[in-house]
């Protein structure tokens, strides 16, 4: 089983977080979005992971550091790295296409936007499946089209008139990724216009109408890192789920002066916290130092200062100074609010 994983967006609704950390590398609940889908992946799937394919964007902005971040996350499942570059935001099939070389045997493919739970039981009998989950409004998502077998017959975006309430959430199996391959290309050898992008869901349509057979998969959770605001509503889950999990989250080294920690948190190695509580439901990064302070339902990234800080939903990006008396903040990496 290879994962493919199309990364090669800016991320910009989740600014100035996503300035100097592309989105999927950003930390959630003490893991970049991108290691925690990948690794969820593997969890679950019944083969072996033999290749993790990224598709990155700019080397300028995805550079060597992160590269070789994302290569040790393959390398922890046992699996070989690629390294892809879409250079162009020319569309979702393009994107897929630009790691043409490892689209071969049965395939995963993963768009680094979100975090799941779920058990990704693979189906052997069917050329594909595509995961979904059931929302409320499915007007504001790409849905897709059952018949009465449980098959999916379509691929519907945005439907004005109800299609079915399952979104599609960005996670697609292939049994074989030569077929998915070849769709692609017959798709992407035919103009089109200025601003017209190849879509993975033309690929996809092609094989239905040659008959192969696609079903749908259920996740759990499926959580957004679409915004600040909802990026801390997906820590605070995240968060409850990892602890459910029976999962580590305090490092054995945090220095606690005076300071307590109230679960569940996140509480990265070499932390120090002096008269100080954090939590419920925070994260905070490794070599952060906070003193005099209170937070609660926030997000703190690594080696940032925070002085006299009393904060509820606050997303903190890297090497920030804080000082101050704010209740809400948004700020991202080497900013400093000082008194």
């Amino acid at each position: 089983m290879k994962i493919i994983v199309p990364m090669a967006g800016r991320g910009s609704r989740l600014r100035p977080h996503s300035l100097t950390v592309p989105k999927p590398m950003l930390p959630v609940a003490g893991s970049p979005i991108v290691a925690q889908l990948v690794n969820e992946i593997a969890r679950v799937v019944d083969q072996p992971i033999e290749e993790v394919a990224y598709i990155l964007g700019d080397p300028a902005f995805f550079g060597p550091a992160i590269e070789e971040e994302l290569i040790q996350v393959a390398k922890n499942l046992g699996a070989k790295a690629s390294i892809y570059r879409q250079l162009e935001p020319l569309g979702t099939g393009h994107a897929v296409m630009c790691a043409a070389d490892s689209l071969s045997g049965p395939i995963i493919v993963a768009y680094a936007d979100t975090l799941i739970r779920t058990d990704l039981s693979l189906d052997p009998t069917v050329d594909g499946m595509i995961w979904v989950k059931k929302v409320e409004n499915p007007k504001a998502y790409g849905v897709v089209k059952m018949d009465d077998a449980n098959h999916i017959t379509a691929l519907v975006e945005k439907p004005k008139e109800f299609v079915s309430d399952l979104a599609v959430i960005g996670i697609y199996y292939f049994k074989e990724g030569e077929t998915i391959k070849a769709e692609l290309e017959k798709t992407m050898s035919q103009p089109r216009g200025e601003g017209e992008e190849f879509l993975l869901n033309e690929g996809i349509l092609a094989m239905m109408e040659k008959g192969a057979v696609f079903t749908p998969g259920a996740v759990k959770e499926w959580m957004d890192c679409g915004n600040p605001k909802i990026t801390l509503e997906t820590n605070t889950k995240m968060l409850d789920i990892l602890t459910a999990e029976g999962n580590k989250l305090v490092s054995d080294d945090v220095i606690l002066d005076n300071s307590k920690i109230i679960p569940p948190c996140y509480i990265g190695p070499g932390v120090v916290l002096k008269n100080t509580t954090v939590g419920p439901h925070t994260a905070v990064g490794e070599g952060t130092q906070i003193e005099n302070s209170t937070l609660t339902n926030s997000l703190i990234q690594k080696h940032t200062i925070l002085q006299n800080a009393q904060l509820h939903g606050a997303m903190i990006g890297n090497y920030v100074k804080f000082d101050g008396a704010f209740s809400f903040v948004s700020i991202g990496d080497y900013s400093e609010l000082t008194k």
